[in-house]
């Protein structure tokens, strides 16, 4: 409980006390603890493999769309733009330099890092099989296989599919989840500032719930092959249209 209280004091958007929420009101150089690399890591090339659509500057589109501190849930009349990445930060592996005041969120591949934070003390403990299950962003250590039901986006009650998972993540993201209002949900186009329309939901399997927490965002804005590039994983992914997409390779079975 003490790791996941200092993750959240450090990235957390949604607390007066965290360095992200010091970052929103003052520019500088501000150090960040020594496991935020990776988290940059992955988030550059998310954002060069989506071209810029996954960015760790939509925390003011957010807010502007409802998605805010006290959860008012109510959109303004004009969404907030989000910065090019060079135009607001710059990140030299030990601290952030802010251009502007600027509002981080790391939901898009956050959760799963933490996930990860937890199963390395879990592992430095001496445990030899667990599940670190973050609501959707999971992290299986041992020599089993976990199965793990896709949810359906359009019905809660169903999934579309089963996933085989043995040592590494598995990593969810849909629009039906955390969604409000009229078409408003938490996955954003960082090129516009609105919710992406084109696909619905998302599941990758990685090594790390870091890595496949992020591809699962990437997903809704650029194909697989794209990705490939940039990271080792499989996925599965389904279109507004109901079309449902996997990888050649998926270890698993589905129903559509």
């Amino acid at each position: 409980m003490a790791r996941i209280d200092t993750f959240d004091r450090t990235w957390s958007r949604f607390r007066d006390d965290s360095l992200v929420s010091r970052i929103a009101t003052t520019p500088g150089v501000r150090p960040f603890p020594d496991d935020a690399p990776a988290l940059f890591e992955v988030y550059r090339k998310l954002y060069e493999a989506t071209d810029a659509a996954v960015s760790p500057l939509v925390g003011a589109a957010l807010e502007s769309l409802g998605y805010d501190r006290a959860y008012s849930l109510r959109a303004s009349a004009t969404p907030a733009a989000v910065p090019a990445w060079a135009d607001a930060i710059a990140w030299d592996g030990t601290a952030l330099t802010t251009l502007r005041p600027v509002l981080l969120d790391v939901g898009a591949a956050g959760k799963g890092y933490l996930v990860d934070l937890v199963a390395a003390l879990l592992r430095a403990a001496g445990h030899a099989e667990f599940i670190v299950d973050g609501s959707g962003d999971i992290r299986h250590h041992g020599p089993s296989t976990m199965r793990v039901a896709l949810e359906h986006p359009l019905d809660t009650t169903k999934a579309i599919g089963i996933a085989n998972v043995g040592e590494g993540a598995i990593c969810s993201s849909a629009t039906n989840r955390r969604a409000w209002g009229n078409g408003l949900h938490h996955v954003i186009d960082a090129t516009t500032g609105l919710p992406t329309r084109n696909v619905i939901a998302t599941w990758a399997i990685a090594e790390t719930a870091l890595e496949a927490d992020g591809i699962a965002t990437a997903l809704f804005f650029a194909d697989a092959e794209r990705i490939a590039s940039q990271f080792r994983f499989t996925y599965v992914r389904m279109f507004s249209t109901g079309r449902v997409e996997s990888s050649p390779d998926f270890d698993g079975e589905l129903f559509t």
